[in-house]
């Protein structure tokens, strides 16, 4: 909290996310949740947010499909499908003058582990679960 305020998203947000493109392919998304230990992936077209892919969304995607798949197999397949085929397309945002408090509220009223942080249609951070419990963390 700042000066005795309400503290705001933008205090505790991820600001400028890791962000991939409806026409980029699930074994890219793979890499980038694999190797930046991150579970939610922004989906942005010409600067605007059109969509959401999270851990769970890319294992529940291959799951239906690579089970039996050798591991060429299991590859290719990530390889020919498009994160538009599999990413969440409504998505709930947060403003970044929004309250931490109304975030939280939001997310586990909607039992959902992020939001992006969105100014003019525009991804400008993303707050997660974990970012609310340090946040709480340091209150204590």
């Amino acid at each position: 909290m700042t000066n005795g305020k309400e503290g705001v998203v933008t205090e505790i947000m991820m600001g400028s996310p890791v962000t991939l493109r409806p026409e980029d392919t699930l074994d890219l998304a793979n890499d980038v949740i694999s190797l930046g230990r991150i579970r939610h992936i922004p989906v942005v077209d010409a600067g605007r947010l059109v969509g959401l892919l999270s851990e769970r969304d890319l294992m529940g995607a291959a799951a239906s499909h690579v089970f039996g798949l050798k591991q060429k197999s299991k590859s290719a397949l990530l390889k020919s499908v498009l994160i538009r085929d599999v990413m969440k397309k409504r998505v709930v945002t947060v403003a970044p003058e929004s309250s931490i408090k109304d975030a939280a509220h939001l997310m586990a009223d909607k039992k959902i582990g992020c939001v992006p942080v969105v100014r003019d249609g525009a991804i400008v951070g993303l707050v997660t679960t974990t970012d609310i419990l340090r946040y709480v963390e340091r209150l204590g």
